[in-house]
């Protein structure tokens, strides 16, 4: 090979790896550390990463094909629902075969259970520092949503004056309304649904009024759903006239399709929960799952979820709702659960037996 030929294939050679360079280069996000382009190389090289899930694929739908089209890796998708993610994780840790990269659930005290328990991954997000304070758990915990819950309700039953505007006026209502309501009341069972447990529970534990309202619920013959859609089916049908407790980023979208449903959230006090994403502690696809967490914590990601119904954390966030429109748009009493040790309080089996007892006996069950 003369020189010529040499010299202008190297030529060849050091532009090829050049453009290579730059084009690693501009897929790291500014402010990112300099080094981040190494990740993104070898998530590629993984090629996939691996979700368990409580999140219907519909709602990030938005976010999964824009991650897949940015950096081409493969998503496997699972939703197992909160118990189910739960459980099969901790199976799989048990027999060394741990598939999932990620387990992203509405199941907050679960999650910061498998967190406690030494399944979850330590990962200094580059978009921590963009996230609210309460939104991350010594950095192996991060909220990625923020959803309120609120009350579904029959618009041709009841009208939106007719409702009551704080916590406390709920169960005046409940009880000063006995016999309209008889056996028209929905909420969650706690015993059968991971989201219901922890919205009870954390209203037992930030509310001093919470077993008055769980009185109240029973004497008005309450019945009790494993799901917020069940309990919709319900209250568009008639067949129950109010759903309380319920997930209010769903009902946000529900009442966009049906006439007859109308969405409530008290003024003074309207809880926010967190879909949480952790990292698993043996992840196969470490490296892509880092960058898929980055992505869905990202201005780009949350925008994309909120566009899926999914209210962003972030105050940046312009598609959707974000952490600040959603406190307007509940009234100004937006209180979200904090990614912390207190969601554990009732999973401590003697706590919860003993909640468990005490809203049955509440529901005169």
């Amino acid at each position: 090979m003369n020189k010529h030929v040499s010299g202008r294939l190297g030529a060849v050679a050091v532009t090829a790896f050049m453009t290579a360079f730059a084009a690693q280069a501009q897929e790291v996000p500014a402010g990112y550390p300099a080094d981040y382009a190494d990740l993104i190389a070898k998530a590629k090289q993984e090629g996939t990463v691996s979700i368990y899930t409580s999140t219907d694929a519909a709602q990030s739908q938005k976010l999964q094909d824009a991650f897949t089209k940015k950096y081409g890796i493969k998503i496997a998708y699972n939703d197992l629902g909160t118990n189910g993610a739960y459980n099969q994780v901790i199976s799989e840790a048990a027999a060394s075969q741990t598939t999932a990269d990620i387990v992203w659930s509405s199941a907050m005290d679960l999650q910061m259970t498998l967190v406690q328990d030494g399944y979850a991954a330590d990962y200094a997000s580059p978009e921590a520092g963009n996230l609210p304070s309460w939104a991350n758990y010594k950095n192996t915990l991060y909220a990625t949503t923020v959803e309120p819950i609120g009350v579904i309700y029959n618009t041709k039953a009841l009208s939106e004056d007719k409702l009551p505007k704080t916590y406390a006026d709920m169960i005046t209502f409940l009880k000063d309304n006995k016999t309209e309501l008889q056996g028209k009341v929905a909420t969650f069972d706690p015993e059968k649904s991971g989201s219901g447990f922890l919205h009870h529970s954390n209203d037992a534990r930030n509310r001093p009024d919470f077993w008055d309202l769980a009185k109240a619920m029973g004497d008005d013959g309450a019945k009790i759903y494993s799901s917020s859609g069940g309990m919709k089916e319900t209250v568009v049908s008639g067949e129950n006239v109010i759903a309380i407790n319920i997930i209010g980023s769903y009902a946000l979208d529900w009442v966009k399709e049906s006439p007859n449903l109308g969405v409530h959230f008290a003024t003074d006090y309207t809880p926010a929960f967190s879909r949480l994403a952790l990292i698993t502690k043996d992840a196969p696809h470490s490296n892509a799952a880092k960058l898929f967490v980055d992505f869905m914590l990202s201005s780009e990601g949350q925008s994309l979820l909120a566009e899926g119904g999914l209210p962003s954390i972030r105050e940046d966030v312009t598609a959707g709702l974000n952490i600040k429109t959603l406190n307007e748009r509940v009234g100004g009493g937006l209180k979200p659960i904090a990614v912390d040790e207190g969601v554990l309080e009732y999973m401590d089996q003697m706590k919860r037996v003993q909640f468990l007892n005490d809203w049955k006996a509440a529901l005169g069950r």
